[in-house]
């Protein structure tokens, strides 16, 4: 029943149908004519603008000049800023894509600078880097990507601007630090505050008293003679002979924040070499691994913190096991007066203490040994923590055992009368310069 129904009405409205399809194809051509010149006029307009663009992006000498200005050298661990200067030749403003060939250290693949250049002003665009290695950086070319006001094509204009940049230890706070080697405290921000225990023993001159000096430094016999109130004033004790030593090792290796250990120590020792230097003491520097590698006398020139950075320049850890038995043998021999050591290592537990320790104990029966090592800020994390469950507490319990072996290895260390510095990396340069100062006051340095 259904079939002859359909073929009934096929058969009686097939004119009906038939003029239905016929208009439905009259619309479709039509319309398709329509979007066939439409495209065609779309595609003619777009050829011509593509072809101005092209005039105005390419015709004549027209393009980019730029400059790159960046230090000669970087200073490691801190953001170092870089500017890019342009001048566009061309007479209309243009959009510039523009894109700087960092060293590969930085491993910058997203790196996109975006700005507007007006014709013939000079524009700036910048931004700033982060090394946390050592060494030679090399840039490479600057990319200018121009668009004109169409903004149909993109035009590359490269700009040869090679450039080989070298990354040293940190030197931006060297003018900070400068106040504390000139002032006899240490009070300023950033600073942990310590008192001041005493003064020095090199007696400079007898002067009279003025408010503000010390009454402990009147002298009596002085002040009967004259009538006056008379006090001693005393100086810093100078030309003390101090080496920076720096554990060149594996686990200096270890990472923070990017940088490791070593670099961490190498910015700190640079810093307080240079205080040491202002306080008029002889700075010099041994680095060491798997054996003593540089040993740079202590002097005091004016030219002495520029070969100490040079040599910390090229210091890189060799992953071995340090020696601390070779290092014991070359300053047995290289050092005949007694200095003061600061050590930049690290020990992790008890036994690798105990490893070093007669070595540790040799040094300090001719020398002032201060040993520097690195709380593990990641256990320290662990230890404010809140675990909610037994992996979280056993996590902890492991973290707190670590925790407490750096505490027995200060322990055991003071027990053989080793001076020594528990910090984190962060405040490491702060901890040094403080128990420098300390010591200064206790007239041991």
């Amino acid at each position: 029943m259904k079939k002859n129904y359909i073929a009934d009405l096929f058969v009686h409205n097939r004119w009906y149908l038939l003029l239905i399809i016929g208009i439905f194809l009259f619309l479709s051509a039509f319309f398709i004519t329509i979007l066939w010149y439409a495209a065609l006029v779309y595609l003619l307009v777009l050829t011509a603008l593509t072809v101005m663009d092209y005039v105005l992006l390419f015709a004549g000498k027209r393009g980019l000049q730029a400059q790159r200005i960046v230090n000669e050298r970087l200073n490691l661990g801190e953001e170092n800023p870089v500017s890019i200067g342009l001048v566009s030749s061309f007479p209309f403003a243009v959009a510039i894509r523009l894109i700087d060939e960092v060293p590969v250290q930085f491993q910058k693949r997203d790196f996109n600078l975006k700005l507007r250049a007006a014709a013939g002003k000079k524009q700036t665009a910048g931004y700033s880097l982060r090394p946390v290695a050592r060494g030679e950086y090399i840039f490479g070319r600057i990319l200018g990507y121009v668009s004109s006001p169409l903004g149909l094509l993109e035009r590359r204009c490269i700009i040869p601007a090679t450039q080989a940049i070298k990354v040293y230890p940190s030197t931006r706070y060297l003018r900070q630090y400068q106040l504390l080697a000139l002032s006899d405290s240490n009070q300023y921000i950033g600073v942990k505050k310590t008192r001041k225990l005493g003064h020095s023993m090199e007696f400079e001159q007898i002067k009279e008293y003025v408010q503000g000096d010390d009454i402990r430094t009147i002298n009596w016999k002085a002040t009967a003679r004259r009538g006056n109130l008379m006090v001693n004033n005393f100086i810093d004790a100078r030309s003390q002979q101090i080496y920076c030593i720096i554990d060149k090792g594996r686990t200096m290796k270890m990472p923070f924040d990017g940088m490791s250990l070593l670099d961490y120590s190498i910015n700190a020792a640079l810093i307080f070499m240079n205080i040491a230097l202002l306080k008029q003491d002889r700075a010099g520097l041994i680095t060491f691994g798997a054996k003593v590698n540089d040993i740079i006398a202590s002097e005091r020139g004016h030219m002495q913190i520029s070969k100490l950075n040079e040599a910390l320049y090229r210091q890189q850890t060799d992953f071995k096991d340090s020696s601390l038995e070779a290092l014991g043998t070359a300053i047995y021999h290289k050092l005949s007066q007694r200095s003061f050591l600061l050590l930049f290592t690290n020990f992790e537990t008890m036994s690798s203490l105990e490893r070093q320790l007669p070595y540790l104990r040799k040094l300090a029966s001719r020398h002032l040994l201060c040993v520097v090592f690195f709380e593990n800020t990641l256990l320290k994390e662990i230890h404010d923590a809140h675990p909610d469950s037994l992996e979280g507490i056993y996590i902890k319990t492991i973290a707190d055992r670590f925790s407490f072996e750096k505490k027995q290895i200060v322990k055991e260390l003071r027990r053989h009368g080793i001076l020594s510095v528990l910090t984190t990396p962060q405040e490491l340069t702060v901890d040094v310069i403080n128990k420098y100062l300390e010591l200064k006051a206790r007239q041991m340095v």
